[in-house]
């Protein structure tokens, strides 16, 4: 790996701490999968859409390569923990796929595009994966179609309106100085 895209110590521990605060999060998702399924399984989408978090805060907060990926395994290993290994490979899937598609998204860009906009692009790509998932994994042909239209668009709604809330706290992140600029070799 070029020591161009190496991350610092520095920048590890920050993805650590983001992974570890998402992970808990991620977590708490995954062990209330089962009760949200059997109680209100139109909302699941909303749910899911919480493992968006890892890698938008730290691709946010430190705008570098490999960063997304990075958390999102943390967070992943975090939330499996709090599961007590229930969910492992689950979340380390989701955490891969979420975490690639948000390393792809920013990488079509050269990694030098950070605008807002762009996170969404990867909310929205997310979102169809999860929608998709979602139709599959609850068989939404038993639905009414109100239901399906209900629960496909929470799931589409799900991982963008999760985008918006790690933007805010990856923007709060830098604010407060958590990402200092990298010193040139």
């Amino acid at each position: 790996m070029s020591p161009r895209f190496r991350l610092s110590t520095r920048e590890l521990l920050v993805c650590a701490a983001i992974g570890v605060a998402t992970g808990l999060l991620g977590g708490i998702a995954g062990a209330s999968t089962t009760w949200v399924l059997a109680v209100a399984p139109v909302v699941y989408g909303l749910v899911l859409g919480v493992h968006v978090l890892p890698g938008i805060i730290a691709q946010e907060t430190l705008r570098l390569p490999f960063v997304a990926i990075t958390t999102h395994v943390i967070a992943a290993l975090v939330s499996s923990a709090v599961t007590l290994g229930a969910f492992t490979w689950q979340f380390l899937g989701t955490a891969l796929l979420f975490g690639g598609i948000q390393e792809a998204v920013a990488a079509v860009t050269r990694y030098r595009s950070w605008a807002a906009g762009r996170y969404f692009i990867s909310g929205a790509i997310i979102g169809l994966v999860v929608a998709a998932a979602v139709y599959f994994a609850a068989h939404l042909k038993t639905f009414p179609l109100w239901a399906q239209i209900v629960y496909l668009a929470l799931s589409m709604l799900g991982p963008l309106a999760w985008t918006a809330v790690a933007l805010w706290v990856g923007a709060g992140l830098r604010r407060a100085g958590v990402a200092r600029p990298r010193l040139r070799r």
